[in-house]
């Protein structure tokens, strides 16, 4: 939930520029920051009569890497997909110009509903817990088959060679993590074991699932959904800063991971088919055909395998 703002933003700044550019939003505004997990600082705003908005923006100082926190891709993707039966919270606007609050950002309307953090789902009796995994599903599905030329959006990200970049992006990342000096010894770390041969295996094309480019959402799980209060039903995919054009495999296999790694993690519910009779990996692949027009169920085993690597 939203609390104690951590990460101050000059809000008579904000709300001078809401007051020229974005007149629905009345000022004064109640400012409040949603809890720690979020890697773009994300903020509950009220506002005068009332209505609540989400506003998203950079964090701070210098970033490591160009390509993350892009806040003007997430407001992209959810606007582009206002007009499909994709549901997004609605875009209402985009501020690029640092001098305002010190980054960019952009504000959506706030959903007011249930958000899952534990995978297991916990509290809700085993019908709905499998209506709501069954509606994640049918949700992912409508979102792969959305054609990015159809709304404008076929630029979004390359149609080919979604595994190959990854890989390459660890590589990039585990060459940094190797030369990290350790402290007691002052010797480089060095490679994580037996990297090069799971980069080896995950790189032979003979074995990598058949190259697609649809739509991904880049972290396509339970607690990056708002499902509405009473009805086990998605109302908002969140947290899109990592979308882009890929493959659908590694969204689903991000989905179903908890119905793989059974071990769960700390702070949550330790998660089995037993612990949350949702459905099971075999129900869920078939609910996603059916949608979006292709079976994931030839590939998966080595979707999750890959799931596993980059995770760990």
């Amino acid at each position: 939930m939203a609390g104690a703002v951590r990460q101050p933003i000059d809000i008579p700044a904000f709300e001078r520029y809401l007051e020229r550019n974005v007149p629905s939003i009345k000022v004064p505004l109640d400012v409040k920051q949603f809890g720690f997990g979020q890697s773009n600082p994300t903020y509950l705003l009220t506002a005068s009569d009332g209505q609540k908005f989400v506003m998203r923006k950079k964090p701070p100082g210098k970033l490591l890497s160009k390509t993350a926190h892009r806040v003007d891709r997430e407001y992209q993707i959810i606007h582009a997909l206002e007009n499909t039966d994709v549901p997004v919270p609605k875009a209402i606007c985009l501020c690029e110009d640092d001098s305002v609050i010190g980054t960019a950002f952009y504000i959506m309307e706030f959903l007011d509903g249930r958000i899952f953090t534990d995978p297991a789902i916990p509290n809700v009796s085993p019908q709905e817990r499998k209506a709501i995994w069954k509606d994640a599903v049918e949700t992912l599905a409508k979102f792969h088959r959305v054609d990015p030329k159809s709304i404008g959006m076929e630029k979004f990200g390359r149609h080919s060679g979604f595994y190959d970049r990854q890989i390459a992006t660890f590589r990039t990342i585990s060459k940094a993590q190797a030369e990290t000096v350790d402290i007691e010894t002052k010797v480089p770390v060095g490679n994580l074991p037996h990297f090069e041969e799971m980069v080896e295996f995950f790189s032979n094309k003979d074995l990598q699932p058949k190259d697609r480019g649809t739509f991904v959402h880049g972290d396509y799980k339970i607690d990056n959904m708002v499902f509405h209060k009473t009805e086990p039903r998605v109302i908002g995919v969140l947290d899109w800063e990592m979308a882009t054009i890929g493959h659908p495999l590694s969204d689903f296999c991000n989905l179903t991971s908890p119905y793989i790694h059974t071990g769960g993690h700390p702070g949550s519910t330790e998660f089995s088919p037993e612990a949350a009779p949702a459905s099971n990996a075999r129900g869920m692949r078939s609910v996603y055909s059916n949608i979006a027009g292709w079976n994931p169920t030839s590939e998966v085993i080595w979707g999750d395998a890959f799931h596993g690597f980059r995770v760990r």
